[in-house]
């Protein structure tokens, strides 16, 4: 049987109790997860790429090891099928929240299958408790002086303090 790598993209600015959730139903089915942290030159991202590498090294690696899932994490500029064919992916990983999400996610999955017909997306659902976490969301509330914490890590908490507080 061949190992099963799975590519899950994002921006993860932050990574939030959403990406987590689905990280967590991610490594019960795959050998290993590739995190893929979007890298857009055209945005200022609230973390740098690499406070996004260290936070989610911290909060991903313990899952990974609770699972016995392989964990890597890249960054990438171009597009996420490319990435995907880069790091020998056979899946991509995708989280749905709601019919928004999948009509966009089922478009991307065509335009993607076109181009590389070998890596297989998979869509999970998020779990109700998390849904409606969207990083952008998080981003907005934690400027504004808002509590974040039920929205994220621990980890991410305290990074975006101790950033907003310098």
């Amino acid at each position: 049987m061949s190992k099963k790598t799975a590519l899950y993209p994002g921006s993860f600015d932050p990574i939030t109790l959403g990406h987590l959730d689905i990280v967590r139903r991610a490594c019960h089915v795959v050998d290993k997860l590739v995190i893929a942290i979007g890298v857009h030159h055209g945005k200022k991202p609230f973390f740098s790429t690499e406070e996004r590498f260290d936070l989610v090294h911290q909060v991903v690696l313990p899952i990974a090891r609770k699972t016995d899932t392989e964990l890597e994490v890249i960054s990438f500029d171009d597009l996420v099928i490319n990435a995907a064919i880069r790091t020998g992916s056979n899946i991509m990983i995708r989280g749905l929240r709601d019919g928004t999400d999948f009509d966009y996610e089922m478009q991307m999955a065509g335009m993607n299958e076109t181009i590389a017909p070998a890596v297989q997306t998979i869509y999970l659902p998020s779990s109700g408790a998390v849904r409606h976490i969207a990083a952008s969301l998080v981003r907005q509330v934690a400027i504004m002086g808002g509590d974040i914490s039920p929205f994220v890590p621990k980890a991410v908490k305290d990074a975006f303090d101790k950033k907003l507080l310098s």
